[in-house]
């Protein structure tokens, strides 16, 4: 149990710096995101402004991602590991957790763009970005874990 508890903690760590990297300002999934929140349509000093009244709560929000991520981080370790140790193959056990992003990721972020006032026009792109960046993250945390079987 400690050994799905530790990578579940390098997996939220994982997570914070795919989190971090995909959603950057330089790239096209942090422009939209930026797009998406409207920061488009601040004037530089409005959007310093915002970075300025955010920063000292920052550490508060990454704590709470960090928190979330560990418990995605436990499911993926947990469905690596135990299927692995059943000696279910590597590339079935990324089916699995493939299979839980599909019915649960990917409905989820769907919702939340559906009913969360997103911009019609930004509104694939968002829910390709958002899922594809889970996605993304739950397959190096399931590799991770797979080199601990």
């Amino acid at each position: 149990m400690i050994t799905i508890i530790l990578l579940a903690l390098a997996g939220a760590v994982i997570a914070a710096v795919v989190g971090t990297v995909w959603y950057m300002p330089q790239t096209p999934m942090g422009k939209l995101h930026m797009k998406y929140l409207g920061f488009d349509k601040l004037s530089k000093e409005e959007q310093d402004q915002k970075i300025a009244e955010a920063k000292p709560h920052m550490w508060k929000t990454y704590l709470a991602q960090i928190a979330l991520s560990f418990l995605t981080a436990f499911a993926t370790v947990f469905i690596i590991l135990m299927s692995m140790r059943n000696g279910v193959t590597l590339g079935l056990a990324l089916g699995f957790v493939a299979l839980n992003w599909l019915c649960f990721v990917v409905p989820t972020v769907g919702s939340s763009i559906l009913w969360g006032n997103c911009d019609p026009k930004l509104a694939w792109k968002k829910f390709f970005s958002d899922s594809l960046s889970v996605l993304v993250t739950l397959l190096l945390v399931s590799l991770l874990a797979s080199l601990f079987v």
